[in-house]
């Protein structure tokens, strides 16, 4: 009985309730889509950084890392392949020779890092092998081919089949360098990765380091994709444990780049605060209308009290209208947030207008929203927990006063 009269009660003023229930809708769907859109440039800078950078997990020599020297190698690079290809939640791999360098054409010359590749292993891991505006991966045939961005290429003044020539310091400290030609230009959503990042092939450029020993059996660097992301931290500290005593130095990719851990970590803190101003608001609305609602039916109440009704069930009933108002809201805000994030997860929304700056963060520049089940939940959960919570004061307000006085009460 008392659910039906509460929803009876709801619908008493239909453009009350409907104003406050589009308030609630559209409020919740303008939360939802920004907490999307912001988790979701979060989650695309972090998915573009382990791509297109870090990759998973990252394996050096201790002191290269501390001051990049080209001597600085791999330690026991036979046994580090083996057990990297023994381990199951390796998905990829791949070993880099890496030279801090100058890149010179006839008009310019820029600072690089130089990255001496295998071009299967490490199509495998990085996504540059797919983003090509010209030209092609690095062949298997040809005189020093390199591939450069299309940033860099206009920087320089570069084409397809231009020659640059590299130029750093090798094993020994002297200037060493060649010409190469640009055999293809790519693009990547990072600005700095794309101004700053070159590739050639492994064995050229270990044909120019001094480096002893065999050209397969070198790296400065490796880097490794796993089957689960998750898996990157729990891995590296595995795996570091092993290497205990070692000069090998691995870590993950949140280790490398803390910031973006940081911000993905945070992602859910500023969820709660955007939320939390929300359920704020619409609770001072709730309580708005309950105590219109209220004072409407003061009278009425006095009734109900003086024929018997004990107290608790007439706050039951107030407490329920509001209940099932946040309920109603809820459904058809988040019901319309579903769809109109479902439309823009298979479309997104086009920045293109703040390229440049969403590039310096490595952000794509089309957002898609990120909104998972579990933050569904917890919107629901809040809101009818605060509508019920809203219907406290006025319920309050009523059951003070005595059925004779609340039976003479005029409107």
């Amino acid at each position: 009985m008392l659910i039906k009269l509460a929803w009876r009660n709801l619908w008493r003023n239909r453009l009350r309730t409907s104003i406050m229930l589009g308030a609630m809708i559209f409020g919740l769907v303008g939360v939802m889509l920004m907490v999307g859109f912001m988790q979701g440039m979060i989650h695309s800078m972090v998915n573009n950084a382990i791509a297109f950078q870090t990759s998973h997990v990252q394996l050096h020599h201790k002191a290269y890392v501390a001051d990049p020297t080209m001597s600085d190698v791999l330690p026991d690079y036979q046994e580090v392949e083996a057990w990297l290809e023994s381990d199951p939640r390796v998905l990829a791999w791949t070993p880099r020779l890496l030279a801090n360098g100058m890149i010179a054409s006839a008009r310019s010359a820029r600072g690089v890092r130089i990255n001496g590749v295998d071009a299967h292993r490490e199509a495998e891991v990085t996504p540059v092998h797919g983003r090509f505006v010209e030209g092609t991966w690095l062949p298997e045939t040809g005189r020093n081919p390199i591939l450069i961005s299309q940033l860099l290429a206009s920087r320089l003044k570069l084409r397809l089949g231009s020659k640059v020539v590299l130029t750093f310091s090798d094993v020994s400290g002297e200037v060493s360098g060649a010409a190469f030609r640009v055999a293809g230009l790519f693009t990547t959503p990072s600005s700095g990765f794309d101004e700053s990042q070159v590739f050639v092939r492994r064995s050229d450029l270990f044909a120019l380091t001094g480096l002893a020993g065999e050209e397969g059996q070198v790296a400065h660097e490796i880097a490794i994709l796993l089957n689960d992301s998750e898996e990157s931290r729990t891995f590296a500290i595995e795996h570091r444990e092993r290497q205990e005593g070692t000069s090998l130095l691995i870590r993950d990719w949140q280790t490398i780049q803390p910031l973006l851990a940081s911000l993905l970590s945070q992602t859910g803190v500023s969820m709660l605060v955007m939320v939390g101003i929300f359920i704020v608001a619409m609770m001072f609305g709730i309580i708005n209308i309950m105590l219109m609602s209220v004072f409407e039916r003061t009278r009425e109440f006095g009734v109900l009290m003086a024929v018997g009704m004990q107290k608790h069930r007439i706050f039951s009933l107030i407490v329920l209208g509001t209940t099932f108002l946040g309920g109603l809201g809820v459904g058809l805000g988040l019901s319309v947030s579903a769809l109109v994030s479902a439309y823009l997860a298979n479309h997104g929304l086009p920045l293109g207008a703040l390229a440049e700056g969403l590039g310096a963060f490595g952000a794509d520049t089309t957002i898609y929203p990120h909104v998972t089940l579990a933050d569904y939940r917890l919107v629901t959960f809040s809101v009818i927990t605060a509508a019920a919570i809203a219907a406290i004061y006025p319920a309050r307000l009523v059951l003070k006063q005595r059925p004779v006085d609340a039976m003479a009460e005029k409107h």
